[in-house]
């Protein structure tokens, strides 16, 4: 054996291990960001609150030491901004995780729960249980339409012929639109009022409303969905080179690729449920983070969901407090980030 045969894994394991202290230091630093997003977004707006003393608030909630806070400032602080930070935090990871199960899985560098379908699906079935009074809970029918809206995708997208990443995505872009007629056409049937205003808002994306039941469901979905989802990253790195890689490792790529997909309808439902639809938040997020890990998803899975409910807490804060009074919809500023992110990424698969 030579000198740089003994050398070669000694170089290997150097890399490897920088590689694994960047991937370390890129999560120490994406989760220290939320941390304090949380803290500085809830500092924003008409009532003066330091970011000291919303730590101290919180903390006081939790049992630990007093607020500083009068009850007004502090029922501000814990009723009103914490659960929206907090819900549009969990809605970003949620939909930033969807999106980059969605991309290994169809190979498709286009595809978030927005493009093909699952939102639009997503909003249709929720809307069914708020203006026709269906006895269902509002999640289970919001999965439900997610569920829907993919089995109507793939199944356009096959009946064209051979599955490709182009014919997932002009399916998707079919059912959603079908789906958001549908969901205008109950709407303007059924709504009364003020109530077009709010699910007009709703459609559009806002979590001006979440309160502390919509932290818990979103949450909740994330942990029961998300957390497995994480565990399946060899899967997803397996799907990024085909099918025949995928059972090389061991897997049955049919039933993995939809159970997996299935998984994500739920994820996507769930955050929809308390949300609306939110675009683009799936496509951007993950294509910025792979600039930083590259594609390998042990770290792209984990920083994607932190990344992307930074992006969604800020996305938010700027909703409410650019045009103050009056609110945007949070929908409205992902769709203006991601509308040229989508553009430049067509323009460059077509130079490709």
């Amino acid at each position: 054996m030579t000198t740089s045969d003994r050398t070669l894994p000694t170089v290997r394991a150097v890399a490897l291990g920088r590689g694994r202290g960047v991937r370390i230091g890129l999560g120490l630093i994406a989760s220290v960001l939320l941390i304090v997003s949380v803290g500085l977004a809830a500092t924003v707006g008409p009532a003066e609150i330091r970011f000291g003393d919303v730590w101290a608030s919180i903390a006081s909630h939790l049992g630990v030491g007093s607020t500083p806070l009068s009850p007004l400032r502090d029922g501000i602080v814990w009723e009103l901004r914490l659960p929206r930070i907090l819900t549009a935090a969990a809605v970003g990871a949620g939909l930033a995780l969807s999106g980059t199960v969605m991309q290994a899985l169809t190979r498709n560098s286009l595809a978030d729960p927005y493009l093909l379908g699952l939102s639009s699906g997503a909003s249709l079935g929720a809307v069914a249980v708020l203006l026709l009074g269906l006895g269902v809970l509002l999640p289970v029918a919001a999965f439900g339409g997610a569920l829907v809206a993919l089995v109507a995708t793939i199944t356009i997208a096959r009946a064209a012929g051979r599955i490709t990443p182009t014919s997932m995505v002009l399916a998707g872009i079919a059912v959603s639109a079908l789906a958001s007629a549908v969901t205008s056409l109950a709407i303007f049937w059924t709504a009364t009022g003020d109530s077009y205003r709010e699910i007009l808002s709703w459609l559009l994306g806002s979590v001006a409303g979440a309160r502390w039941e919509a932290v818990a469901i979103s949450v909740a979905a994330l942990v029961i969905v998300g957390v497995p989802i994480l565990a399946r990253s060899r899967v997803l790195d397996a799907f990024a080179f085909g099918d025949t890689a995928a059972a090389g490792v061991g897997v049955d790529p049919s039933r993995t690729r939809w159970v997996l997909l299935v998984a994500t309808a739920l994820l996507t439902g769930a955050m929809v449920s308390v949300s609306g639809s939110i675009g683009f938040v799936g496509l951007v997020v993950p294509h910025a983070v792979r600039l930083l890990t590259g594609p390998r998803h042990r770290a792209l899975l984990p920083l994607s969901a932190l990344v992307g409910a930074v992006f969604l807490i800020w996305a938010d804060t700027i909703a409410r407090s650019l045009f103050d009074p009056r609110e945007l919809p949070v929908g409205i500023v992902t769709a203006i980030v991601g509308a040229p992110v989508f553009a430049a990424l067509l323009i460059r698969r077509r130079r490709s």
